[in-house]
């Protein structure tokens, strides 16, 4: 297949979801974990829950990088950005994202400079054309972005940039899914493995989950992919990694991605929301870029991070409760009024069980 229509096919679609149906253990069930927002987004999106068999459950877990970004690197962004020598350039989805007493929405409503931009080089040409103010860029996201983060930084050296900085919050996913499996509380059968971070990783680091016992397919966004990818765990008659996304994936993954991070951050321990500081798992900047390190350079001062103790959003990412079961839920929370970060982005779980259950009933009626 050439084209992404074709892994649409409704023909093809219900040629794979008869093969899982004939494929499956009727007296068992199957726990499979997409660990990827977009995969979520697009499991919702095509509906494919509703055409798998009742015994195959598939668990959203920790894939969003804005859900996982904890209270306490918004609270620093927040500080930094009531300077007023600053502009603080970021994805637009992490402008809504409640901090401990703020968001980024309501410090621009107050006056602060903050700003929506597609790309980190979009925010190194923002300082380029503003020299007269700091720009801070809010690097966020797992082995996905982060490559393109480490070229602005490396970028802004070679053109001697000086006003343009990086808050770092980038995560890594391996090091996460190494503590989901260590969960005893997550029942876990196998993963379906991001397709964008496993472009830039490849197969190899994702090794000690067969070892563990667990099946792991890496697979694309679109129906036909995640369906395949299903089968494929299904069939598996011992836990490997196998890959369906053939098409862009390879086991060494980008190579000169990976160089660029190398270059530029070192590993580092990190916080994630719901799952806790994991050893190795965030990416600080090295030493020899200090000057373009924002916490660093600003050393904000802020409060001591505290959570809305109503909101689940730690369990959801973790895979360990639903949507449905938090009370704030489509109630005083939704997406025009996040209560947590789970229901601002677009690959949040919470705004894919709302968009496409809550919003669809409601448009039904």
């Amino acid at each position: 297949m050439k084209y992404i229509d074709e892994f649409r096919d409704r023909r093809l679609i219900d040629k794979v979801a008869r093969q899982i149906r004939g494929a499956v253990d009727e007296c068992r069930m199957y726990n499979f974990m997409e660990v990827c927002g977009t995969h979520t987004m697009a499991i919702f999106r095509y509906g494919i829950r509703d055409i798998l068999p009742d015994n195959i459950r598939l668990i959203s877990g920790p894939g969003c990088p804005v859900c996982v970004t904890p209270n306490e690197f918004i609270d620093k962004a927040i500080e930094i950005s009531r300077r007023d020598d600053v502009i603080i350039a970021t994805f637009g989805d992490m402008f809504r994202v409640p901090g401990s007493r703020s968001s980024l929405e309501k410090e621009r409503a107050a006056g602060a400079s903050v700003k929506a931009v597609y790309s980190s080089i979009d925010a190194l040409m923002l300082a380029k054309r503003n020299q007269d103010k700091e720009v801070v860029f809010l690097g966020i996201g797992f082995e996905t972005t982060a490559p393109t983060v480490a070229r602005s930084i490396l970028l802004a050296k070679k053109d001697k940039v000086s006003n343009y900085s990086v808050l770092c919050g980038h995560k890594t996913m391996p090091e996460a899914l190494k503590v989901l499996t260590g969960d005893p509380g997550l029942a876990i059968d196998g993963f379906l493995l991001p397709g964008h971070v496993s472009a830039v990783i490849g197969a190899r680091p994702y090794e000690f989950l067969p070892r563990r016992g667990k099946r792991c397919v890496i697979t694309g966004f679109e129906p036909l992919d995640i369906l395949q990818a299903i089968l494929m765990l299904i069939m598996q008659d011992r836990p490997r990694i196998e890959i369906q996304y053939t098409r862009i994936i390879s086991k060494e993954g980008n190579a000169l991605a990976r160089r660029a991070m190398d270059r530029v951050f070192e590993k580092c321990p990190s916080e994630w929301r719901g799952i806790g500081r994991i050893g190795s798992s965030g990416l600080r900047i090295k030493k020899e870029f200090a000057h373009f390190d924002a916490g660093s350079r600003f050393k904000p001062k802020i409060a001591t991070p505290k959570e809305n103790r109503a909101c689940i959003c730690g369990d959801v990412i973790k895979g360990l409760k639903t949507p449905p079961e938090c009370k704030l839920f489509a109630g005083a929370c939704t997406p025009e009024h996040p209560v947590g970060s789970c229901m601002v982005s677009s690959e949040g779980t919470c705004a894919a069980y709302y968009k496409y259950s809550v919003q669809r009933l409601a448009d039904s009626v």
